[in-house]
């Protein structure tokens, strides 16, 4: 893969978002391809007992690139896009070994999505996991209007999700979603930490439990997952949208008019 880094360290494997034209890992075609293909290959692993996904540089993912959506208003990319994203979510928690989210930096959109739904968070004390959809025109899809509910609550999710309002680290260690809170420069350590505790414990046991607890989240996204994408993909095409990448580019406010 070109965007991320998968190294192999005893029974731990250590996965790395480093996209290569991209400081803050933003999610281009490339990277949301190759994310599918992480979950996809994680979801084969016989050796490994854990798994810590980090990135490199000053965010783990900022979202969707801007200059990438305009490539997307086409009935067939916005198609193939859905197929990718529910498959990719799908693998995602059909991963056996445990996965721990070394948060080095913000979560943004479909990387926010992956975070909530990987098994560990240790998030770095400046990060922030945020939705931004609705701030781009788009309505939550990636499964963020299912796991946001299941972690924070109905009403909060619907604050976070329709304002894009972020979670930063301090409000997710309270609720419970981040593990552990510590300095940007110690998150590759305390991650390795809690994937050596993961992997240190009996396997079978371990990724059972796991599996057993995703099955609620599969259901959710059962509930949320496919009507989200299918409220979402009008938006791709629609002018609020146009104006909110517009807007985005030309460091202006929005105006949005419903159409």
């Amino acid at each position: 893969m070109d965007t991320i880094d998968v190294q192999r360290d005893g029974d731990v494997i250590v996965a790395t978002i480093d996209h290569p034209d991209s400081p803050v890992n933003a999610v281009d075609g490339r990277l949301h391809h190759e994310f599918g293909e992480l979950f996809r290959l994680l979801k084969q692993e016989s050796s490994a007992r854990a798994v810590v996904l980090t990135g490199a540089g000053r965010a783990f993912s900022a979202g969707g690139d801007v200059s990438w959506f305009p490539e997307l208003r086409s009935t067939e990319r916005v198609h193939a896009l859905r197929r990718e994203a529910k498959q990719m979510i799908w693998d995602l928690l059909d991963v056996e070994v445990p996965i721990v989210c070394g948060l080095n930096g913000s979560a943004a959109g479909l990387a926010a999505s992956i975070t909530l739904l990987c098994d560990v968070v240790v998030m770095a004390d400046d990060a922030r996991i945020v939705d931004p959809h609705v701030l781009v025109g788009l309505v939550a899809g990636d499964g963020g209007a299912a796991i946001w509910p299941l972690l924070v609550g109905p009403l909060a999710a619907k604050r976070h999700l329709m304002l894009g309002e972020p979670l930063d680290a301090p409000t997710a260690e309270r609720y419970g979603i981040a593990a552990e809170v510590c300095p940007a420069g110690e998150v590759g350590e305390r991650a390795r930490a809690w994937a050596d505790r993961l992997a240190a414990g009996p396997p079978l046991a371990v990724q059972g439990t796991k599996l057993a607890v995703n099955q609620q989240l599969k259901r959710a996204l059962l509930d949320s997952f496919d009507l989200s994408t299918a409220l979402e993909i009008p938006c791709f095409f629609s002018d609020d949208h146009a104006e909110a990448v517009d807007a985005f580019v030309e460091k202006r406010r929005p105006e949005f008019h419903g159409r």
